[in-house]
C-alpha cells in the first residue's frame, strides 16, 4: 500500500498567499492517489494552529512545528558550514527526528518535498520515487537582489547565496527522480544552468479555483469612496511586493491622479512592513493590512495592478484577479507565464509611462475593461483548472490516478 510523505516550507492550511495556495492543492491532489503523512514548518503558532485544526482529520499523519529561527545567525552559521541560509532558517531538529521516525517505519513509499528547503529532510539513501517542487528557481531570485542592491553588506549576501543555493538546487536536483517548476520559462531555465533535460525538470503550473473566484458571488462591500480604484494584492512583507507598491505609489499614482483627480490605490495584504504603511501619508493610498478575503477588493477593483519589477514563475495574484474578471494591469515580469493574450486578456505594461496610460485607459472605459475581465475569466476556466495543472503528479510518481 503506497503512503506519500509530504514535505512543506510552510503549513498549507490557510491557503491565503502564493506558496500555500499551490501546497495545498498539491497537498488534496496527493491525498487523492495515497494516503499523506505531512511534515511541515510554520511561522507561528497561530499559523500552526489553524492548519493542525484543518488537516489532522484529511492525514494519515500531520506534524507541524513551528520554526524560530534568526536571520543573524542562521547567517552566521551558514557561512560558517558553507551551505544556504535559506536552508539554515527552514532547519528544525524536531521535525527531522520525526521525518527521520517515519521513513525508519519503512511505510513510506514515496516523497514530495515543496519548496528547496525541505530537500534536507529527505533522507540519504531513501529508495523510492521522490519528486522536488522547487516552485521557482531561488537562486535566480537572489541575484536579481544583488544587481539591485549595491549596498554593503547585502550585496555580498545576496550573491553569496544565489551562488550557494544555486549549487544546492543543481546537487538536489541530480539526486531527486523529478523536480518540478511553476512555469515552462523557470522550468527552461533551470534546465540552462543545471544542463539537465526535460525528462528530470518538468514545469507543474498553478491553477486557479473558478468556483470560488466567481465573480457572480455576493461580497461585503469594500472600498467605498470616490474616484477609480486600482487594487494590488500580495504578502507585504516580502520584498518584490514592497517594491512593486513603492514605485506604484511614488512614480505612478500622482501621474494618474493628474488624470482622475480622485483615483485611489488599496495594497490589500497580509504582514504590511513599516515602510509599506508609511505609503498611507500619499494621497490616495489605502493600506487593509491582512484581510479575511481578497475577493471583496477584488470585485470593487476598477483595475488589479501587478507592477512586480521582480517575478518568478505565475502569480497567483493575477490569476485570482482574472477569474473575477477584473481587469489587470501588469509588468511584464509579472505576466510572465500566464497563458493569456495580451491586449485581450489583460494589459502589459512595462515602464511607469506605460502603466499610467494603462491603469488611465480602463478608467476612462469601464466597458472596454468589463470586456477585457469577461474574456480573462473565459481564459483561466477554459486552462486553469487545479485538477487539469496537477494531473501529471500521478505519472510522475507512477502511481494511479
Amino acid at each position: 500500500m503506497p503512503e506519500i510523505l509530504f514535505l512543506v516550507h510552510r503549513a498549507p492550511w490557510p491557503p491565503d498567499r502564493g506558496d500555500r495556495i499551490r501546497s495545498w492543492h498539491m497537498f488534496e491532489a496527493l491525498a487523492k492517489l495515497a494516503p499523506v503523512h505531512v511534515a511541515a514548518l510554520a511561522d507561528g503558532e497561530a499559523d500552526a494552529t489553524l492548519a493542525r485544526e484543518k488537516m489532522a482529520p484529511l492525514c494519515k499523519s500531520l506534524a507541524i512545528e513551528v520554526r524560530h529561527a534568526s536571520r543573524p545567525v542562521a547567517l552566521a552559521q551558514a557561512v560558517l558550514r558553507g551551505e544556504p541560509v535559506s536552508n539554515r532558517l527552514f532547519r528544525n531538529s524536531a521535525l527531522a527526528r520525526h521525518v527521520g521516525g517515519l521513513i525508519g517505519g519503512g511505510t513510506v513509499t514515496h516523497i514530495v518535498a515543496f519548496s528547496g528547503q525541505m530537500a534536507q529532510y529527505v533522507p540519504a539513501g531513501f529508495d523510492g520515487p521522490v519528486l522536488m517542487d522547487f516552485v521557482d528557481v531561488d537562486s535566480v531570485k537572489f541575484a536579481t537582489y544583488a544587481e539591485q542592491d549595491e549596498r554593503q553588506p547585502l550585496n555580498w549576501i545576496h550573491k553569496r547565496e544565489a551562488r550557494v543555493l544555486g549549487a544546492h538546487e543543481i546537487e538536489v536536483a541530480r539526486r531527486v527522480d523529478a523536480s518540478l517548476f511553476v512555469s515552462e520559462a523557470e522550468a527552461a531555465l533551470f534546465r540552462s544552468l543545471s544542463g539537465m533535460g526535460a525528462n528530470k525538470v518538468r514545469a507543474v503550473e498553478n491553477g486557479i479555483d473558478t468556483d470560488r473566484f466567481d465573480p457572480s458571488a455576493v461580497f461585503e462591500p469594500v472600498g467605498a469612496g470616490e474616484g477609480p480604484l486600482a487594487v494590488f494584492t500580495g504578502q507585504m512583507d516580502y520584498r518584490p511586493n514592497i517594491d512593486a507598491v513603492r514605485w506604484f505609489a511614488s512614480d505612478i499614482l500622482p501621474a494618474i491622479r493628474a488624470r482622475h483627480d480622485k483615483a485611489r490605490f488599496a495594497i490589500v495584504g497580509r504582514a504590511p512592513t513599516d515602510e509599506v504603511r508609511a505609503i498611507t501619508k500619499q494621497p490616495g493610498v489605502i493600506v487593509t493590512g491582512g484581510v479575511p478575503d481578497v475577493r471583496p477588493w477584488l470585485a470593487a477593483a476598477d483595475a488589479v495592478v501587478a507592477p512586480l519589477l521582480l517575478a518568478r514563475g505565475i502569480q497567483n495574484k493575477l490569476l485570482e484577479a482574472m477569474a473575477m474578471a477584473r481587469p489587470v494591469v501588469a509588468s511584464g515580469a509579472a505576466a510572465t507565464g500566464i497563458d493569456a493574450v495580451a491586449g485581450e486578456h489583460l494589459l502589459v505594461a512595462n515602464g511607469a509611462d506605460a502603466m499610467v496610460e494603462a491603469v488611465g485607459t480602463l478608467f476612462d472605459d469601464r466597458t472596454k475593461g468589463s470586456a477585457m475581465g469577461q474574456a480573462a475569466r473565459a481564459r483561466m476556466i477554459a486552462r486553469y483548472g487545479w485538477d487539469a495543472r496537477l494531473a501529471p503528479l500521478g505519472e510522475l510518481l507512477g502511481l494511479p490516478v
